[in-house]
């Protein structure tokens, strides 16, 4: 197990400054194909599914710069139609890295609450979860992040760190490599692969 800082690395987001443009309304124009905003007539939702699918497609390119491509996954991951969600799910990550875990509960309580389809509340929830060490109750959040973003490459691989360190090494082993399959460069993922085999082989 690589800790909890790598966990936390893989289940958690690069939030967006407060005021700062929201995602679906940044320049599209970094990512070749990704539909201009200016020019759709349709929801902030669907525009931000269309632009993920670019960008899920970008990271199967050979040789693709892929931190970029995730940065932009995770900022549209934390987009809500709501800015209320928006400033709550902010809110609840400075009061975890304040060190203020039941703040930080509560925001996310409430914010799942009110916004129950907002996957990303439930992942920031997940991680909170884990560093309170209520393993059980991060992976039922886990459970509810891909139902909702099948392709969430964080939750995956939260999910199979969590496994490990439950030494349920068979089904760390299948949610670590579904993270690959949706995003094959991630190296943190690869390395726990590596771990898990030389568990396999008792070294």
């Amino acid at each position: 197990m690589r800790g909890t800082a790598l966990v936390i690395a893989l289940l958690t987001l690069s939030l967006p400054a407060m005021g700062q443009e929201a995602p679906a309304a940044q320049d599209a124009a970094a990512f070749p194909g990704t539909p201009p905003v200016a020019a759709a007539v349709k929801k902030p939702a669907e525009l931000r599914a269309e632009q993920l699918d670019i960008l899920f497609a970008h990271l199967h390119q050979p040789g693709i710069e892929s931190r970029p491509v995730e940065q932009r996954i995770w900022e549209l991951w934390s987009a809500s139609d709501s800015p209320t969600a928006e400033v709550l799910l902010q809110q609840s990550q400075r009061a975890m890295e304040d060190g203020a875990p039941a703040e930080s509960l509560s925001i996310l309580n409430r914010l799942i609450g009110a916004y129950p389809d907002f996957a990303e509340a439930w992942n920031k929830r997940a991680t909170l979860y884990y560093l309170m060490k209520r393993d059980d109750d991060a992976l039922k959040d886990l459970a509810h992040v891909l139902d909702l973003e099948p392709r969430h490459f964080g939750a995956l691989a939260g999910k199979g760190m969590i496994l490990e360190r439950q030494k349920k090494f068979g089904e760390a082993r299948e949610a670590l490599n579904e993270a690959l399959a949706v995003n094959p460069t991630l190296d943190e993922v690869k390395a726990a692969l590596k771990e898990l085999d030389r568990i396999d082989r008792g070294i």
